[in-house]
């Protein structure tokens, strides 16, 4: 986005904050971008990652998922593989994803992975983990129901997780979705971050809400109103 475009589009911002509604309909006007630009959200969160039982890793299902198509792996057994392909893997089978991965190919979204093949995984741990791709049951990527997630997740589930900072950065669909279907996918996020607060976070949980469009200006949420129109 030039800065010209940039700054007219940042001069639509007029008030502090801004209930759902009125934040999705200024996203349409401030996204100026030629390609159908992503939506996204980011929370500012009061809980410290370092603490174990408040690094927030979990999911949420998006009614309209985020406009991506999403790439899945699938580490599985041999006996596996042409069951997880049916459901939508791009790649299934442990022994040739780790040799992939091994090689340096890591183009994909999100990797999945039955209970009995994470011994195997240990060569590929490493890199897997520095890209925020381990499987993980927290996030309830190791599962023995590979084919309901591997379809869910194809469907538009996400994965919710704070970085070092407390944060949470989320897409939740495209400028060309409908108004009604930003809203529900996004209403779907906020409920379930408010569903895994950690028990042992003090003060204000949701600090901060900020709606942004690609490379657009960050539309600030009235944290409050959000919250009480998703309970």
């Amino acid at each position: 986005m030039s800065g010209k475009k940039y700054t007219e589009a940042k001069a639509l911002i007029t008030k502090e904050a801004y209930i759902i509604d009125e934040a999705i309909e200024l996203l349409k006007k401030t996204s100026t971008t030629k390609f159908d630009s992503s939506c996204e959200v980011h929370f500012r969160l009061g809980v410290d990652p370092k603490q174990a039982d408040q690094n927030i890793r979990t999911t949420a299902a998006l009614p309209h998922g985020t406009g991506k198509d999403v790439t899945v792996v699938a580490f599985v057994g041999e006996e596996n593989v042409k069951e997880a392909l049916e459901a939508g893997a791009a790649v299934a089978g442990t022994a040739e994803l780790v040799k992939k991965i091994e090689g340096g190919w890591l183009d994909f979204d999100v990797a999945i992975a039955s209970p009995d093949q994470m011994k195997d995984l240990a060569k590929v741990a490493k890199t897997l983990g520095q890209k925020r791709l381990m499987p993980s049951p927290k996030a309830g990527t190791v599962t023995p129901e590979f084919v309901k997630v591997i379809g869910e997740l194809k469907k538009g589930k996400i994965e919710l997780r704070v970085d070092k900072f407390g944060n949470l950065h989320n897409l939740f669909g495209k400028v060309s979705f409908d108004e009604s279907k930003l809203k529900e996918n996004l209403k779907s996020i906020i409920k379930t971050v408010l569903e895994v607060k950690p028990s042992s976070s003090k003060g204000t949980y949701v600090r901060s809400l900020t709606l942004t469009t690609t490379m657009g200006p960050g539309i600030p949420l009235d944290a409050n109103a959000a919250i009480a129109e998703c309970k």
